[in-house]
């Protein structure tokens, strides 16, 4: 009878000991921080329901600063937890480290400060340098010199041009002119938009000097008006994890030599039975003539330098009116690759930094047509789904340039054509606990920082916060309110949780964690389970939070959602400059 009533009562509390466990609440904040005029808002979730108000507590003193109300969130859940509340916190701005208390149960430390976002644009530099081909300075070593042998060329194939620099793609070493021209554009206007917001270091803002990086490869590839190389290697060089000065992809002339340079026809490409499609060149000439009429007007350093963006922009903007449509990305070994297949937008950008550097009218009448035509229809912003880049980039900044140029008739145009997308996602976003807006399709973190940087554009355009929130959720989102926890990018912040087996050479081979780099982030799993490939090497940290639709791992044997990309995180310069108080 006493050993029946002591297993009853071991019984007894490992049940109460499990319903005590599925109580702990989770909290999820934005682990870089809140400036004091944010609103602030963490979200807190459990598998029963919670009580009792949440404490803010100044992580030095432990003095507390607030007692928060829960509010129960009832447009939807995650996963296997019921129960969602958000704590806001957004009436305490003192300057201070803090954290969020419910019983025993703490949330990371968090700051609120003017300069919570100090030095993030940097780091975020960093890893652009760590991307860079040729030369590589954070790993002090040369590579790729060989770069490349043409194919549809108006030379012979496999005749040597000169590609070399750029910077590799993501975690692979390839080189794109649809993830180059976008990144080097959308530094430069950060720039433009933030000038006092960067670094100097040599006499030139750190931004400017790694966008010219960029520029350089840009003027290599565009060697005279009608030539334009849109690719250097391709999926050939998915032959396992190497150092990029040490490359044993093999593409026809031995590991570590010759790689492809493919050269934009506008028509279908592919060396094997993957081909892609094409109709033009477009969206590569178009973003190029922004970056090159962009840096015409910012390089105040070098004349001559300036003055050859100037030719360039206007050459290959002209490139991009003889053959109107879209060039694609190319593959060999597998059926991905990039699918854009959108142009009007890139050419309005174009044109209209073209009219604002020549003056010349045939511009803006040109850059308007092409606003029109693209509208709504180039936007992700307005559908629940697309293909792998289909729909590039993920910010038409076409629409923000020439809103400065028109008259206010056409003004509210292009205002119309931001936020149809901002209320299309802000009512996806009202379904979910974090108030999310983006599809979780492949590299959603890149949807992420566009949607916020439309957030931002728009915000400069009308002079209306009415969106503010919206914006605040998607940051907050990236930089770890989430159902993971996690910030998305690497090494950010600091001592906190963020992606370190990350999908990269550097990492699976030296374990060498370069900071600033936007993983590809959560995607659907129905797109997870049916890609080529992938298998995690370890537990899955994060199984407690997954859902059936939508997963993240960080895992390097997750290349879906845990590989940092160049052109994400180029492309979130814009917001993080924008939170950046001087």
């Amino acid at each position: 009878m006493g050993s029946l009533l002591f297993v009853m009562r071991i019984f007894l509390f490992l049940v109460l000991a499990c319903n005590l466990l599925q109580a702990q609440p989770h909290f999820r904040v934005n682990q870089v921080g809140y400036l004091p005029q944010d609103q602030k808002v963490a979200v807190v979730f459990s598998k029963t329901p919670l009580q009792g108000k949440v404490s803010l507590v100044e992580a030095g003193t432990a003095k507390v600063l607030l007692h928060a109300k829960l509010n129960s969130v009832t447009h939807g859940n995650w996963g296997t937890f019921e129960h969602y509340y958000e704590v806001d916190f957004s009436k305490v701005t003192k300057a201070g480290t803090y954290y969020l208390q419910l019983g025993e149960v703490k949330s990371s430390v968090f700051p609120i400060n003017t300069k919570a976002y100090t030095g993030i644009p940097e780091t975020l530099l960093r890893f652009m340098r760590q991307q860079r081909c040729g030369y590589n300075p954070e790993l002090d070593v040369f590579c790729h010199q060989k770069d490349g042998y043409s194919f549809y060329g108006p030379m012979k194939d496999t005749t040597f041009v000169d590609a070399t620099g750029g910077w590799h793609d993501a975690g692979d070493q390839l080189k794109y002119l649809i993830t180059s021209s976008y990144a080097t554009a959308h530094m430069l206007k950060t720039y433009e938009l933030y000038p006092d917001r960067f670094e100097v270091a040599n006499g030139i803002p750190d931004i400017l000097d790694e966008a010219k990086w960029g520029l350089d490869w840009l003027l290599k590839i565009h060697p005279d008006p009608k030539s334009l190389i849109h690719q250097v290697a391709d999926d050939r060089d998915h032959a396992g994890y190497k150092m990029p000065d040490a490359d044993n992809s093999d593409y026809g002339w031995g590991a570590n030599s010759y790689r492809t340079a493919y050269f934009a026809t506008g028509e279908p490409q592919g060396l094997g039975k993957y081909k892609s499609s094409a109709t033009g060149v477009a969206n590569l000439a178009g973003r190029c003539a922004a970056a090159f009429a962009l840096a015409a007007k910012l390089w105040k350093y070098d004349a001559d330098f300036a003055a050859r963006c100037a030719l360039a922009a206007k050459s290959v903007y002209a490139l991009g009116r003889e053959k109107e449509g879209y060039q694609q990305g190319n593959s060999v070994k597998a059926p991905y690759r990039y699918n854009e297949s959108t142009w009007n937008d890139d050419m309005e950008w174009g044109a209209a930094e073209l009219y604002r550097l020549t003056g010349e009218e045939a511009y803006l009448a040109q850059a308007k047509q092409y606003a029109v035509q693209s509208n709504t229809e180039d936007s992700w912003t307005v559908k629940d789904t697309t293909d792998h880049y289909r729909l590039y980039p993920f910010v038409n900044v076409g629409h923000f340039v020439l809103h400065g140029l028109v008259d206010r008739a056409f003004q509210k145009k292009l205002e119309g054509y931001y936020e149809d997308g901002i209320k299309y996602t802000l009512a996806r976003g009202k379904k979910n606990p974090f108030k999310i807006g983006v599809p979780f399709l492949w590299c959603s973190n890149n949807f992420a920082s566009s949607l916020a940087a439309q957030l931002i554009l728009f915000e400069k355009m009308t002079g209306s916060k009415k969106y503010n929130a919206f914006l605040l959720a998607q940051r907050d989102w990236l930089l770890g309110k989430n159902p993971w926890g996690t910030s998305m990018y690497s090494g950010i912040p600091e001592g906190g949780e963020f992606p370190r087996e990350v999908h990269t050479s550097l990492y699976a081979l030296k374990k060498l964690e370069v900071p600033g780099g936007l993983v590809d982030g959560p995607v659907y799993a129905s797109i997870y389970n049916n890609l080529i490939g992938i298998h995690l090497l370890l537990p899955d940290e994060f199984a407690e939070f997954q859902n059936q639709h939508v997963v993240y791992h960080d895992d390097l044997g997750d290349y879906s959602t845990n590989e940092p990309t160049m052109d994400g995180t180029a492309g979130s310069l814009l917001m993080m400059a924008h939170f950046l108080h001087n």
